[in-house]
């Protein structure tokens, strides 16, 4: 008997126009637990409308979100912050997700006291080992973010995300703002995790070199629609539309 999928998108629709960005036509997907599913697409294809609406940050006009096999499109509430912490996202700006007025310190607290996760006496210890395990020492903990370098700030985000010890962590362009010299260390970090933890990714990227690297499937979205689905290195060896040869074309390392 198969697991239970960590996620299950059930023909997610979203108009477009609307202010979350790019609208989703239809949509349907499942993701195993552990797994790493790339969406990809050109900018407005729907990208980060998708991650908007599976972090509830925006809401479907039709269809449901199934996490671990409970409905999350049906939650709010109590009932939904409850289950918040099984799903956490790491966003392409992180400063943008950060109080500008917080430091380190306040933003690896946040999700300690929000979800109960720690007594007061021991957030020090639990922010220290989150920062370690990212690769950062506590000498940054009453910094501001925005004093940091973008990797260092990009680390923060992650060790954030890592504090609930969630099933699914939803990374949209984690790192398409990152110096090329950093980008590769915060994929590894990633790599490393998931196969410290099992947790399962949903990585949104334009750039198929990085899928490839590191997704073991892949979609591809265009004008709100998957087009190509299916395991990353077949798809991209055997692309059947214009939209995911044009990607691949766009990364001249990628062409077989």
């Amino acid at each position: 008997m198969s697991p239970t999928p960590i996620l299950e998108v059930k023909n997610i629709s979203k108009r477009f126009g609307d202010r979350g960005g790019a609208g989703l036509r239809d949509i349907s997907f499942v993701l195993a637990p552990g797994e790493t599913l790339a969406v990809a697409g050109a900018s407005g294809s729907g990208k980060t409308t998708l991650a908007r609406l599976i972090m509830r940050l925006a809401e479907p006009d039709k269809g449901s979100i199934h996490l671990a096999g409970q409905d999350i499109t049906a939650l709010s509430g109590e009932r939904l912050r409850r289950r918040r912490s099984r799903f956490q996202m790491v966003f392409q700006d992180p400063l943008a997700a950060f109080n500008p007025r917080a430091t380190v310190r306040d933003v690896l607290e946040d999700p300690l006291r929000l979800h109960g996760l720690a007594n007061p006496g021991d957030y020090g210890a639990t922010i220290g080992a989150a920062l370690e395990r990212v690769g950062l020492g506590t000498d940054l903990i009453d910094r501001p973010p925005r004093q940091l370098s973008g990797g260092q700030r990009q680390r923060v985000a992650i060790a954030r995300a890592i504090m609930t010890k969630p099933e699914l962590i939803v990374l949209d362009e984690p790192i398409s703002a990152l110096d090329v010299s950093v980008r590769a260390q915060i994929l590894n970090l990633l790599l490393d995790l998931k196969e410290q933890t099992g947790v399962a990714y949903i990585f949104i990227s334009h750039d198929l070199a990085v899928v490839r690297a590191f997704a073991e499937r892949l979609i591809v979205l265009d004008e709100g629609r998957i087009v190509e689905s299916g395991d990353t290195e077949t798809v991209l060896k055997a692309p059947k539309t214009e939209t995911t040869r044009a990607l691949i074309e766009a990364v001249p390392r990628l062409i077989f």
